[in-house]
C-alpha cells in the first residue's frame, strides 16, 4: 500500500505535492493548536474562574453595613434591602442578589443557616467548614463547585460569613464555545489557505514550466539560438533560466566552433591528401624514369609529414582542451627551462634571425613541463615565421609578486589591429604573407596551454614594426 502511494505521488506534479504538503503541515498544527488549547485553555479558564468568585464575594463583602437603628439609615437607600439581625440592622445591596459571572453569594450565620442571597446547590455545601479567604471545592452530582468564604468582623455583624459558590461548568461552557468557534474557523482557515497556497504555487513555478516547455523544445527543434524568456526578476528561478541562457551561450559557441574546427581541418587534411593522391594517379599512368618516381616518393613524404603533423597536432589540441588528466603539475624550473630552449632554437638562424633571451633567476613555477615548453616553442616558431630578414627576436622571463611573465617579441611584418583577436583562433588564417607558412593551431595551442595553467595571453602588435606576445601565469 505504501509503495502504491509512494507511485501516486510520483505521478502527481510538484504544485500538487507543495500544495498537499502544506495542507498537511497546516492540519498538523491545527491539532497542536487543538492540543494546546485543551490543554492550556482549561487551566486557564479554571484560573479565572476562581479570580472570578474571589473578586465577586470581596465586592459583596465591602456592600454590607450595620446599623442600630432605622433613624441612623439615609433616607437614600431605596436600592438596599434591610434585615432585622441580633439587636440592630444590616443593609445588603440589592445587587448582593445578583449572580455575577455565575458566582452566587450568600451571607450565613455561624451555623450555616442562609440568612440572605442563593445557594445554587442548597445543602450540599452546608456540611463544608467556613474558612476564612481560602478556596474550597467539592463535587455534587459529578459537577465540581468553588466555594470561598469571608468572615464579617465590622461591629455588630460578629458571627456572620460571606459564602460565594461558583460551579465549575462554567469554564466549560466558556470551553465549549471556543471550541466550537474553533472547529469551524480553523478548518475553514485551511481550507482557505490550501486554496491560495495552490494558486501561489501554481504561479511560482509558472516560470519553471516555461523553463521546461523552452528546454523541451530546444530539444526538439535543435535550436540553440533560443533563449528562456520568463520576464524580469531576480529571484531562484530567473537566476536558474539566466543560468540555462548562459549554458545555452556557450553550448551554441561550442557547436559553432566545433562545426567550424570540422570545416577546417577537413579543408587542411584536404589539401595533403589531394597532393598525394595526385602524385600516386600520375606516377602510375605511365612508366617514369627512377628521378621522376623519386621526385614524387619526396612530394608524397613530404605531404605525409605534414599529414601526420597536422593529425598529431589536432589530437593533441583536443586533448588539451578537454583537460586531460595526462597533463600532470609539477615544480618546473621555468630559467632552466626558457635557457635551454632559447638556446637550441637559436641555432636555428632562420633569414638570419638571431634569438636572444633574458631570464631572472631560479624562477620556478607549479605547471606541465611538457606544455610549458611547447609554450615558448609555438611562440618562438612563430616569431621565426613572420620575422623580418635579419631580424631580432627576444625572450624574457621575470616574476612579479603573483605571476610569472614570459614575453616573446619580433620586430617582424606585425599583425593588423583587427586581426590581433582571431589569431588564436583554431585554422584561422588570413593573410598569405603572413600565415603560408602554418596551418593555423600553433598559436591556438599556446592559449589553451596558458589557459589550462589558469593564465592569460595577449599581444600587442603594430604593422611593419613587430609583435609581442606577452603569457602572465598565476603563482
Amino acid at each position: 500500500m505504501c509503495s502504491g502511494m509512494g507511485i501516486k505521488m510520483k505521478r502527481l506534479s510538484m504544485r500538487a505535492k507543495i500544495t498537499l504538503w502544506f495542507t498537511a503541515a497546516l492540519i498538523m498544527v491545527v491539532l497542536f493548536t487543538y492540543f494546546i488549547m485543551l490543554t492550556a485553555s482549561n487551566q486557564i479558564l479554571q484560573k479565572t474562574i476562581r479570580d472570578s468568585l474571589v473578586e465577586t464575594v470581596e465586592n459583596n463583602y465591602n456592600e454590607i453595613r450595620y446599623y442600630g437603628s432605622m433613624e441612623e439609615v439615609a433616607p437614600d437607600k431605596d436600592a438596599s434591602h434591610f434585615l432585622r439581625f441580633e439587636n440592630g440592622i444590616l443593609e445588603v445591596n440589592d445587587d448582593f442578589l445578583d449572580a455575577v459571572n455565575q458566582v452566587y453569594t450568600g451571607l450565613y450565620d455561624d451555623d450555616g443557616t442562609l440568612i440572605y442571597g442563593e445557594n445554587p446547590v442548597s445543602g450540599s455545601v452546608s456540611d463544608i467548614k467556613f474558612m476564612d479567604s481560602r478556596i474550597q471545592s467539592k463535587k455534587v452530582k459529578g459537577v465540581r463547585y468553588y466555594i470561598f468564604d469571608r468572615k464579617l468582623s465590622a461591629k455588630g455583624m460578629e458571627g456572620l460569613w460571606m459564602r460565594g459558590v461558583v460551579s465549575e461548568a462554567q469554564g466549560t461552557t466558556q470551553m465549549t464555545g471556543i471550541i466550537r468557534l474553533s472547529v469551524i474557523i480553523l478548518p475553514l482557515l485551511v481550507l482557505v489557505a490550501a486554496v491560495g497556497g495552490y494558486f501561489l504555487v501554481k504561479g511560482s513555478l509558472r516560470p519553471l514550466q516555461q523553463i521546461s516547455e523552452t528546454a523541451v523544445q530546444i530539444g526538439r527543434e535543435n535550436d540553440l539560438k533560443k533563449r528562456i524568456d520568463i520576464g524580469a526578476g531576480k529571484d531562484e528561478l530567473h537566476q536558474l533560466a539566466d543560468t540555462f541562457n548562459d549554458m545555452l551561450d556557450k553550448l551554441e559557441k561550442a557547436f559553432e566552433t566545433e562545426r567550424q574546427f570540422i570545416s577546417d581541418a577537413s579543408h587542411e587534411l584536404r589539401t595533403p591528401m589531394s597532393v598525394i593522391s595526385a602524385q600516386c594517379e600520375m606516377s602510375l599512368e605511365q612508366r617514369r624514369s627512377p628521378e621522376e618516381y623519386e621526385k614524387a616518393l619526396q612530394v608524397i613524404s613530404r605531404q605525409s609529414r605534414k599529414l601526420s603533423k597536422l593529425i598529431n597536432d589536432m589530437l593533441e589540441f583536443t586533448r588539451l582542451e578537454a583537460g586531460a588528466d595526462r597533463y600532470k603539475k609539477e615544480p618546473v624550473d621555468m630559467t632552466e627551462l626558457t635557457a635551454s630552449l632559447c638556446e637550441d632554437m637559436a641555432l636555428i638562424r632562420e633569414n638570419g634571425i638571431t634569438l636572444t633571451y633574458e631570464a631572472q633567476e631560479k624562477i620556478m613555477y607549479t605547471g606541465n613541463r611538457e606544455l610549458l615548453s611547447r609554450l615558448l616553442m609555438n611562440l618562438v616558431s612563430n616569431a621565426y615565421r613572420y620575422g623580418k630578414k635579419d631580424g631580432h627576436i627576444v625572450v624574457s622571463l621575470r616574476k612579479e609578486k603573483d605571476a610569472v611573465l614570459l614575453s616573446v617579441t619580433d620586430d617582424g611584418i606585425g599583425i593588423a589591429r583587427e586581426e590581433q583577436e582571431k589569431i588564436f583562433r583554431r585554422f584561422y588564417q588570413t593573410d598569405n604573407s603572413r600565415f603560408h607558412a602554418g596551418i593555423g593551431l600553433g598559436l591556438a595551442m599556446a592559449k589553451e596551454i596558458v589557459h589550462f595553467h589558469g593564465g592569460e595571453i595577449t599581444v600587442e602588435s603594430r604593422i611593419g614594426e613587430g609583435s609581442t606576445f606577452l603569457v602572465r601565469l598565476p603563482c
